[in-house]
């Protein structure tokens, strides 16, 4: 089997890329270790930046979104029984949107099969070769027996744990990490949510974050121990811990209910450079991590995928490789952006156990910026909805 771009990872970055090129006429197969049940299954963030949605306007999956998302137009932060609000529409002018990863892929298998373009689930023993000559190619087993597709580029959207980023050789590729000492318990509920704006919690006993998926179902979080189980956590237990990380008043208005999902996910800053090896390019998290704060996961992945579908389309449509030679130089100045951003908010608004009286009391003076200073509220809407690519 020969395809000009294998796209290892079946999830959104996979999808998205595969779609756009499709629309240029360049053909790619994405090779999915899961199935695509398992992949819907998947629960994850639902703030897009404007670039990632102009994306998916560019790749002509936007209709639901643009039906059933929600604007948002600015984020809540709270301290203490104090509420504020940053407005992004009146500070910079743009938003963000609520829709769910889940639906976003969703959306991209959706356009996937309506175009007829292959991809290849349940594909396991992933393997990338000679992606440091001129002919890369990739196997992979699949109903006990192997398989091989030659092709002229391997795109390794496979995240965190995948086989793209192993590729490259240790004596090539440096890494960056740094483990957060607490990780997040979240829920998934069928309760309308609590306030129109995220709110993000600093409190004496730990950071909480209210999101939303749609008006009748619910995302919320607390900072938890990196020893805790989710199992060990109740709905009554987490529902008590979460008011008291509230304001009164928000945590009066709270509707409770059964979980119908719980999990507990540690948190890292993780960054493996260079994002190009030969004919081997890695997007979104295999190549890097950002904590949940801020919600920078999924759009860094979309970034990444915006300047290798450029890339690509150069090389193909222009006979120009200049953007394929510059790929990760651009996406890791815009991936360092924005592991700063999520690093600053997530030590903004947690409790970290080796904080002195001091830590707090500088920490209390940031929040208090962010309050009732324009330009500190001003650098963080820029960040919050996306940086330009």
């Amino acid at each position: 089997m020969r395809t000009q771009v294998v796209i290892v990872g079946g999830g959104p970055s996979g999808l998205l890329l595969g779609q756009l090129l499709h629309l240029k006429g360049i053909e790619a197969i994405v090779l999915e270790r899961k199935t695509r049940d398992y992949v819907l299954a998947r629960i994850r963030a639902g703030i897009l930046e404007t670039g990632l949605v102009d994306l998916m306007r560019e790749a002509g999956v936007s209709e639901r979104m643009d039906k059933e998302c929600f604007v948002h137009s600015g984020t809540s932060i709270s301290y203490e029984n104090e509420l504020f609000s940053i407005n992004f529409e009146k500070l910079i002018g743009r938003n963000v949107i609520v829709y769910g990863q889940t639906e976003v892929t969703r959306d991209l298998y959706d356009a996937r099969d309506a175009v007829g373009a292959q991809t290849i689930f349940e594909a396991d023993g992933v393997s990338i070769h000679d992606a440091d000559t001129d002919a890369p190619y990739v196997t992979y087993l699949k109903d006990s027996k192997e398989h091989r597709i030659d092709c002229d580029f391997v795109a390794g959207c496979d995240g965190f744990h995948g086989v793209s980023r192993q590729t490259i050789p240790d004596t090539v590729r440096k890494e960056y990490e740094k483990v957060f000492p607490f990780g997040w318990l979240g829920i998934l509920s069928e309760t309308p949510p609590v306030h129109d704006e995220l709110i993000y919690a600093n409190s004496t006993r730990g950071f909480a974050l209210c999101s939303m998926r749609n008006e009748n179902l619910s995302r919320y979080y607390i900072q938890c121990d990196l020893s805790d189980k989710a199992e060990d956590w109740s709905d009554d237990a987490f529902w008590d811990e979460l008011k008291r990380r509230l304001p009164e008043d928000i945590a009066e208005k709270l509707v409770t209910g059964p979980s119908i999902e719980k999990s507990i996910a540690p948190l890292r800053s993780f960054v493996s450079e260079p994002m190009r090896w030969g004919r081997l390019f890695l997007c979104g998290d295999a190549a890097h991590i950002v904590p949940p704060t801020g919600a920078k996961g999924l759009n860094t992945a979309a970034s990444d995928v915006q300047y290798l579908y450029h890339a690509l389309t150069g090389f193909y449509l222009d006979k120009d490789s200049r953007g394929l030679d510059t790929y990760s130089e651009k996406a890791l100045a815009r991936v360092w952006k924005a592991e700063r951003f999520s690093w600053a908010t997530t030590n903004l608004l947690h409790r970290f156990p080796d904080q002195s009286e001091f830590d707090l009391k500088m920490q209390r003076a940031e929040i208090e910026s962010l309050h009732f200073n324009e330009t500190a509220q001003k650098w963080f809407a820029e960040n919050y909805v996306g940086l330009p690519y």
